[in-house]
């Protein structure tokens, strides 16, 4: 089993299909579901905006890529995902219309649901056990969303009460090691005054091969957790620079095969084909 893991793609939701497809392409290997940790952007009401996505909306129309292309069927793109085939499945970040997230997730009795009109993009609820099975193999893991406060503000851009509890609830009653935890915020052992305790928590008391997350603007980066077992990784945000292309460590790919997982960092000489200036053609 091979999945391709993202962040903060805000708006560009098309954008790690197409990736996909091009890796794929590129290298003759099936993908066969996507990861994504947050900031997906997912504003089906432009009326929703927050503050922070209505200003980069003004510049930049990519913003709004999953009211331009996600809540009505536009028939090319429903070929293309039809064709792929592959899902995708995300934690909330803070730039979510959270209302229409929580509506969507009051709804659902599984442990993760559909968000838009092609049925390709999921959203997992917090601390809830998920799976995704590819013939004999499966893939374990656990979805936080949304960001840590410590102002314990209660606004819904922050984790709310009932994903606390439910997380503990994981705590609790977790005697399973899991192969990743995706996460948009990181955890908060940072000096820096931000992260989510909970993740730490839950890192502290759950085994995790891996552990996804993005949020923090930082460069790809990779560490050992203090249990010296799970491997901590910072995706770079699928944000163009200033030249228009990718940076190093926005895309990566797991292998999953019997127990062993493997993790390639995907070169910028494929990602670079796809740029600011040509990924939407």
């Amino acid at each position: 089993m091979k999945v391709a893991i993202f962040s903060d793609i805000h708006g560009k939701i098309l954008l790690p299909f197409k990736l996909v497809d091009l890796y794929q392409k590129e290298t003759n290997q099936k993908i066969d579901f996507i990861l994504q940790c947050g900031d997906i952007g997912c504003y089906p009401d432009i009326d929703n905006l927050d503050k922070a996505t209505m200003k980069h909306a003004k510049n930049d129309r990519d913003e709004l890529g999953f009211y331009d292309c996600f809540v009505q069927e536009i028939p090319e793109i429903k070929v293309f995902l039809d064709k792929l085939n592959i899902d995708m499945i995300c934690v909330r970040g803070n730039h979510e219309d959270h209302k229409y997230l929580d509506d969507l997730e009051k709804q659902t009795q599984g442990p993760r649901f559909p968000i838009d009109i092609y049925n390709r993009v999921f959203v997992c609820k917090t601390g809830h056990k998920q799976e995704i099975k590819v013939g004999q193999e499966t893939l374990n893991f656990v979805g936080i969303g949304r960001i840590g406060d410590r102002k314990e503000r209660t606004n819904d851009r922050f984790i709310q009460e009932y994903e606390k509890k439910k997380i503990k609830e994981l705590i609790k009653g977790n005697k399973e090691i899991f192969d990743l935890l995706i996460t948009h915020d990181k955890d908060d052992r940072s000096q820096r005054g931000y992260g989510m305790k909970d993740i730490r928590e839950l890192l502290d008391n759950v085994i995790f091969k891996y552990h996804f997350y993005g949020h923090t603007g930082e460069s790809y980066k990779e560490e050992i957790y203090t249990n010296d077992i799970t491997k901590s990784i910072k995706i770079r945000e699928a944000e163009f620079n200033n030249s228009g292309i990718l940076e190093k460590g926005s895309m990566i790919i797991l292998e999953k095969n019997n127990t062993n997982i493997t993790m390639e960092i995907v070169s910028q000489k494929l990602t670079n084909k796809l740029t600011k200036f040509n990924w939407k053609m």
